[in-house]
């Protein structure tokens, strides 16, 4: 199995917007330069996120998009509908289906391994994702003590 593009770069702007939204709404640009995506793919993924009514838009000169609801309430398998993917283990579990599932040694397993992702995906949610992210932020701006400025 493959993540899309879709998917990955979805999630990895997911992840920033939340990171950074406590900023103020989040410019696309900036997402798109810190996370290295093309902008114009970018605008693509956030417009079928909008329609999911995960993030909202807000206009003006300090416009730019943020989450519709905690970041914590999100689950990863809600932005991977949202953006139109799905998470397939074999032709059995695709919209083309497969002829052979009653008489196919591996089908079980498939179904099996499609539960446990399905699982994790809903159990993970966006915070999840960007915690290691907003600590990486957090600690990047702290202001060292006296104590530590002088012991470098």
């Amino acid at each position: 199995m493959k993540l899309t593009t879709v998917t990955r770069y979805g999630l990895r702007a997911l992840s920033d917007l939340t990171v950074w939204e406590s900023e103020g709404p989040v410019a696309v640009s900036d997402i798109a330069r810190r996370q290295d995506i093309p902008s114009s793919y970018l605008e693509q993924l956030f417009a079928k996120l909008r329609r999911g009514h995960l993030i909202k838009s807000v206009r003006g000169a300090q416009g730019g998009y943020v989450l519709s609801r905690p970041a914590g309430q999100i689950t990863v398998a809600e932005i991977i509908r949202a953006l139109g993917e799905s998470i397939a283990f074999g032709d059995c579990q695709t919209e083309a289906g497969c002829r052979n599932t009653s008489d196919c040694s591996t089908y079980e397993l498939w179904q099996k391994l499609k539960g446990s992702v399905d699982e994790i995906l809903e159990n993970t949610t966006l915070e999840d994702i960007a915690r290691k992210e907003k600590k990486e932020k957090k600690e990047s701006r702290r202001v060292p003590s006296q104590a530590e400025f002088f012991d470098s």
